[in-house]
């Protein structure tokens, strides 16, 4: 048992860590557990609004212990959080975050899907949520996960009858729920789904509770009688591993959200109260009459009897011996009426079959990517490691249905290895189909309804093999991967990405102009091909101007770039645009950039937005020039602040001494800086020294959990926050120098704010402090500690929970106005 834990082990932190893009390779135990899971014929949908939000321990025990098929519905990407990991925020930290629910799923066992809504950022109430997020659009996604994954019980995470009391997207997506557990079986409702499933009806809906959510442990254990029970650490021996002890490996894998966790293990309580649907036969089975086995559909009963016989028969030790009566199951399943149990149950019954007879099949693309209509070189590797008889008849490419025929007789474990070409023909570019139409602040356009939920966009690049096992046609397909090694690293797999034939890229996502000098721009060019040649040209908002207006690139090796400069002149005024970048290339025009997102937690992926940034003339002044910077949990602010001319130098923590401070004319700290940045405990001292000998230290917000950022007198954070972008200023001292010097402060400055005011706002502090703004949401009380100063000794102290690591990137001109201010604090003669 000691070697079985430590190769599942093993393999879980292999599987989810650098190696996330490696195949799956099943041991004999894991195969087993599929032929459990295959002998399962119930489905549960657990429901919520973000990433992180799941609750791993309770999908895991149902994938894992009941066998059930278990989906997560996350209703957003996850796009409105921060991000602990590195500088991607908005929809590229949904990408980043879709990826790592990917990887939770893939270790507790569950399924991935979506809804449309696009993640805004923290919301008090659901009637502003729903408001934002087009009500009848999100569950209508609802609905439409419901019909197609054809859940017999669904569980919500959250309350439908407490709005105001959490996040306003925790309560609609438990609100949505409610409403589509019915409106899923009504056909008049959302019609265009019938065009591509039917009805559906569950059985049952359940709300996850717990003490937590009751806030008082004694009246929860009192009403907790009358709620399903369920012990969710439960000991899996075939694992070598608790339940809770997989959950926690699978809410690790949300690393840019700092769940990063110890393992637990031991008994473990989960409470579901039952809220609509049939009442459970069993208080303790949330299946209970509810027909899971193969008599389920019809002419099931044939299959059952071949495979229950098989799970209590199984052989660890040879595996492939059940070969032929996987493959009579197989040919009974796709010869199945019931459209939905045939798709799924023959894709689980293939995983199966391919393990046991240690098939290794794999298409390695010679590059990790291609553009459209080119041909891409790739080595072909089958495999048979068992002694069972394993003819391939050919091979087929699933873009340009070019079908090499083969009739080998594969020898056990004699390797064959085959040179082909692949013709990528009218392939779609590879991206996250939802970024593919311009968004709006709540929804993403999605018009391809068979794309609505999926977690990732499909991939096209594929081949089948066509095998015969044992007499029976089998056909197995695999995604074309690119396989190769670094010195340093090990075997490396990555995901074969189409490609535009040249994608641009602007350095700079914004561009601050603080006087009518012509600012140089730089475009990189770079070839998704050999021998790419054409024309960049810039195109600038209308009073601006550039020069050259177009010029030439030449770049003859494939993912080459070219730097190209062009001089951009504001007006004399203050404006602002959009600065949009094209590229003409025999007769076609190219306007994406291409960005690689690259985590070893998650596999490598390719984004392509629009290639433009936004350029902003401002009247801005400035006192001060050198700026040390400490970076938190990762934001743009040292190069935005470089946009308006300061020199910004990066301070590594652990470098700090009494010495080497004394030259900046201001300090800023990057956000969460003290929930994140350990070091600065004991670096303390020397930041309040250097404001103490005239120094400016400005803290950017950090979450109230578990923090202090020792400011020099008391201040306590609390987890006030003003989400209305739009919500209206009160500048409480007009004459305070923060507001006049060098730039005049006015409540024209809060005007295009995007997201939220701020977060994480102090509650209490000393008299010492001056707050500058007053600010509330809706119905809220005045909230004054947006922004507090402090004099401390012959400097200042400034806290601010105003997101600026929001309004800088997008280029937010009073944000630029007001940050420039409080680097020149202290500094007027």
């Amino acid at each position: 048992m000691k070697k079985l834990y430590f190769v599942t082990v093993l393999f879980l932190a292999i599987s989810t860590v650098f190696y996330a893009q490696k195949p799956q390779k099943l041991s004999s135990n894991q195969i087993f557990e599929k032929v459990q899971k295959l002998n399962f014929l119930g489905t549960a949908l657990y429901i919520a609004a973000h990433p992180d939000d799941e609750n791993t321990r309770l999908i895991a025990y149902l994938a894992n212990n009941v066998k059930a098929r278990t989906g997560y519905l996350s209703l957003t990407r996850g796009d409105g959080g921060q991000n602990l990991i590195g500088p991607e925020i908005r929809e590229l930290l949904g990408v980043i975050r879709t990826q790592e629910l990917l990887a939770a799923r893939r270790v507790d066992g569950g399924e991935q899907l979506f809804t449309r809504a696009n993640d805004f950022g923290y919301s008090k109430h659901p009637e502003e949520t729903l408001k934002i997020w087009n009500k009848e659009k999100v569950l209508s996604d609802v609905v439409w996960a419901i019909r197609t994954f054809k859940p017999d019980v669904i569980i919500n995470r959250f309350n439908h009858r407490t709005p105001g009391t959490t996040h306003g997207h925790h309560t609609s997506s438990a609100i949505l729920s409610v409403e589509a557990f019915e409106m899923a079986q009504d056909s008049s409702k959302f019609q265009n789904h019938l065009k591509y499933t039917e009805v559906w009806q569950p059985k049952r809906l359940f709300y996850n509770t717990s003490s937590w959510f009751y806030r008082d442990k004694a009246k929860f254990a009192e009403v907790a009688k009358e709620f399903t029970k369920l012990d969710v650490g439960v000991y899996y021996p075939l694992k070598g591993l608790s339940n809770n002890e997989l959950a926690s490996i699978a809410s690790s894998q949300h690393l840019c959200q700092g769940f990063g966790s110890v393992t637990t293990r031991g008994s473990q309580s989960e409470y579901l109260e039952f809220l609509k649907g049939e009442e459970l036969k069993d208080k303790n089975d949330i299946f209970s009459g509810i027909n899971t086995t193969w008599n389920r559909i019809e002419n099931g009963g044939e299959i059952g009897d071949i495979l229950y016989d098989l799970e209590q028969n199984f052989d660890f030790v040879n595996p492939a011996k059940h070969l032929p009566k996987l493959l009579e199951a197989y040919s009974l399943i796709i010869k199945l009426e019931d459209k939905h149990w045939k798709k799924i149950k023959q894709k689980q019954i293939l995983e199966i079959i391919e393990a046991c007879a240690g098939l290794y099949l794999e298409v390695s693309a010679a590059s990790s990517t291609g553009v459209p209509n080119s041909k891409i070189d790739v080595t072909i590797e089958v495999l048979n490691r068992s002694d069972v008889a394993i003819q391939l008849t050919s091979i087929k490419s699933s873009l340009d249905d070019k079908e090499y025929f083969k009739g080998i007789s594969l020898e056990q474990n004699k390797k064959l290895n085959f040179k082909e070409k692949i013709t990528l023909k009218s392939a779609n570019f590879s991206a996250p189909y939802w970024l593919k139409e311009n968004w709006g602040l709540g929804m993403y356009k999605v018009y391809n309804q068979q794309l609505i939920g999926k977690p990732e966009t499909p991939r096209e690049v594929k081949v089948d093999f066509n095998l015969v096992i044992n007499f029976v046609p089998v056909t197995i397909t695999k995604n074309v991967i690119r396989r190769y090694s670094e010195r340093d690293k090990g075997e490396i797999y990555e995901p074969f990405e189409v490609v535009p034939r040249v994608t641009t890229k602007l350095k700079d996502k914004v561009l601050i102009f603080s006087d009518s000098i012509p600012k140089k721009v730089v475009v990189e060019v770079k070839a998704g091909a050999n021998y790419v040649s054409g024309e960049i040209a810039l195109e600038v908002p209308e009073n601006w101007s550039v020069s050259p207006y177009g010029s030439m690139f030449n770049i003859q090796q494939k993912n080459d770039k070219e730097i190209i400069e062009f001089m951009v002149t504001p007006p004399k005024n203050q404006s602002e645009g959009m600065l949009k970048v094209v590229a003409s290339l025999n007769g076609k025009t190219y306007k994406k950039e291409l960005v690689e997102i690259n985590y070893n937690h998650i596999p490598k992926q390719t984004v392509l937005l629009d290639s433009k940034a936004k350029v902003v003339r401002l009247n801005i002044k400035k006192e001060g020039n050198n700026i040390g910077y400490i970076k938190g949990a990762g934001d743009a602010i040292p190069d935005n602040l470089r946009q308006i001319g300061y020199q910004v130098s990066v301070i590594d923590p652990s470098t700090i001494n009494d010495k080497n401070l004394h030259n900046f004319d201001a300090i800023v700290l990057g956000i969460r800086a003290y929930n994140v940045v350990k070091e600065l405990k004991f670096k303390q001292k020397y930041l309040l020294e250097y404001v103490n000998n005239g120094g400016n230290l400005i803290v950017q917000y950090n979450t109230n959990r578990r923090v202090d950022v020792a400011a020099p007198y008391t201040l306590d954070l609390s987890r006030d926050r003003v989400t209305d972008e739009f919500a209206e200023v009160t500048i409480l001292d007009p004459e305070h120098e923060l507001l006049n010097f060098p730039n005049k402060i006015t409540n024209e400055d809060f005007k295009g704010w995007v997201q939220e005011r701020g977060l994480y706002f102090p509650n209490n502090w000393s008299e010492e402090y001056t707050p500058i703004f007053s600010m509330n949401d809706k119905g809220e009380t005045p909230k004054l500690g947006s922004l507090l100063i402090a004099e401390y000794g012959d400097g200042h102290y400034i806290y601010t929970g105003l997101s600026f690591f929001r309004e800088l990137p997008a280029g937010v001109s009073g944000a630029y106005k007001l940050f420039a201010n409080m680097l020149s604090v202290g500094k007027k003669e």
